[in-house]
């Protein structure tokens, strides 16, 4: 019974993450992980993340920057294949640990860049920046699921605004996500049991997008960077300790 209750709440931060609080959703999958075998819950935490996506395309449309995704994109194929080599030759434990710590000095850097400067965008704003993000997101979503911290540390560098930030994240990973299904497909992780857990698990997903939606019009901009980078942190600990 816990188990299933752990795996409602998260399905609730799968969609609260996708509207509102950006990295979130690293929380859920270490609770994925805890309560389901790994490769089981790679896929169904998959299906989850695309419905969310779905919901945050839907009403964030309009506010995604383009020209931001485009220095993005090219490296994250680059990415996905790397993390897939690293997979087959690096421990899955070790690697993944190693991701959340690397998020945790990313936060504490970036924290420590507001602190002394609030105006951090012309770090963010370099074309290195921008495709090392790309391939970091690609690398990290392939062997942890946790490009949505990375993504969250390049988009607060960038010093972008609530809603083009939700927008532009929402696109992105929708992209991502979508790449990464025929690969779980190919390894046959897709079985009954894994789709119809997944099915009745949708709906919560969709309350808590509701609520993020909700939630993520009384954040004010200060505030909504607080709440992200914050999450951040939580998703990077969450990686290291599950």
């Amino acid at each position: 019974m816990v188990e299933v209750a752990l795996l409602f709440v998260a399905a609730l931060l799968v969609g609260f993450a996708k509207t509102a609080v950006g990295g979130l959703a690293s929380i859920s999958v270490a609770i994925f992980a805890s309560v389901m075998p790994a490769r089981e819950s790679t896929a169904a935490i998959l299906l989850l993340l695309v419905t969310g996506d779905l919901v945050a395309v839907w009403h964030y449309r309009a506010n995604a920057d383009w020209a931001l995704l485009r220095r993005l994109i090219p490296m994250v194929l680059p990415g996905l294949a790397l993390g897939a080599l690293f997979l087959a030759v690096v421990d899955d434990d070790v690697l993944r640990r190693s991701i959340g710590v690397l998020l945790l000095v990313l936060a504490a850097v970036q924290l420590a860049l507001r602190w002394k400067s609030p105006d951090t965008t012309q770090v963010g704003r370099s074309r290195a920046a921008a495709l090392g993000t790309g391939l970091a997101s690609g690398f990290t979503t392939m062997t942890a699921n946790a490009a949505g911290p990375v993504m969250t540390l390049y988009l607060v560098a960038q010093g972008v605004e609530k809603r083009r930030f939700l927008g532009t994240s929402a696109l992105f990973f929708f992209g991502v996500n979508l790449c990464k299904i025929p690969f779980s497909a190919g390894l046959g992780l897709f079985s009954t049991a894994t789709l119809q857990r997944t099915a009745l698990l949708v709906p919560f997903v969709l309350l808590g997008a509701w609520a993020g939606l909700h939630g993520a019009r009384r954040l004010s901009q200060a505030r909504f960077d607080q709440a992200v980078l914050a999450a951040t942190v939580v998703s990077a600990v969450a990686l290291v300790v599950r």
